[in-house]
């Protein structure tokens, strides 16, 4: 890849929950900001638990220079709550958000959005264009899903709604989402579906995460990492290959870029994208 082409990138990161994790957290954007991302988005909590840390995680974005995009889910969001934070975010500055369902407890009734399209269409209706949305896309179909075709479905209705594009869950099986995109475009369709991409950094902690939320792991990339054990320098080494020719087949068949899940950590994300030539640094940078 020429270093001098350009592949749109965005980052995500979690709002920090301890003093040391504040204090970190900037430094990493710090040293993330050379990728010169599109934005980069906060994630939101079940229940609002993180709401007042997404947003001023989203000012601190901002302040540094950067776009910044908001999570919202439908959990216990209220016409009322939602109208008074978009609000608050256009004060900002904010022009993007990730609408997103988030994950329903078990017999939820709360708050007046069921789906995430019902949320969308809310925002839609509430500030017209002035915020760009980008909703969720799960390639591996979502784990709540009664059917793949369900899940397109459901995709459909959240761009039909109102969505400008969309964000997928991370996934390490580059068919999955050349499918995805097939059939969503023959149903017309035509929105950006950018790919989620989770470096591999801890091998034991990735199946863990990947159980938990759905993601599958490829039995052959399963069995390889399960075979490292405790060799972190190993799988990350092993990982960095795998991730790497991921996105490089990702971009020969036309993905719009790519949306990296950073954990809060530096090193993997830039790891990456020195790999791909994305980024023109050096060990310094790397060390972040």
């Amino acid at each position: 890849m020429s270093s001098t082409t350009r592949i749109p990138v965005s980052l995500e990161f979690f709002p920090p929950k301890t003093a040391q994790a504040a204090a970190s957290l900037p430094l990493t954007r710090q040293a993330l900001y050379p990728l010169r991302p599109a934005f980069c988005s906060v994630t939101y909590g079940a229940g609002g638990t993180t709401q007042a840390g997404t947003f001023a995680t989203v000012a601190d974005i901002l302040t540094e220079g950067c776009e910044a995009a908001a999570h919202f889910t439908c959990i216990n969001a209220t016409r009322a709550s939602v109208r008074a934070q978009l609000q608050q975010l256009r004060t900002m500055g904010v022009r993007r958000l990730v609408a997103l369902r988030g994950d329903l407890p078990a017999g939820y009734a709360g708050g007046d959005f069921r789906y995430a399209a019902d949320l969308v269409g809310f925002i839609r209706e509430e500030a017209g264009s002035h915020f760009r949305i980008d909703v969720a896309a799960y390639p591996e179909v979502h784990p709540q899903a009664a059917s793949a075709r369900d899940d397109v479905t459901a995709f459909v209705a959240k761009v039909r709604a109102g969505a400008d594009g969309a964000l997928t869950q991370y996934f390490y099986n580059a068919d999955g989402y050349f499918r995805f995109v097939d059939e969503v475009r023959a149903l017309g369709v035509d929105v950006p579906i950018v790919p989620g991409i989770l470096p591999i950094t801890n091998a034991a902690q990735l199946i863990r995460f990947s159980d938990a939320c759905g993601a599958d792991i490829p039995r052959w990339l399963r069995m390889r990492l399960q075979s490292l054990g405790d060799d972190i320098a190993g799988a990350k080494a092993f990982g960095l290959d795998v991730v790497t020719d991921l996105c490089e087949r990702l971009l020969a068949g036309g993905a719009p870029g790519f949306h990296f899940y950073t954990m809060n950590q530096g090193a993997p994300t830039l790891a990456l994208c020195e790999r791909l030539g994305l980024l023109q640094t050096g060990p310094q940078a790397l060390a972040a």
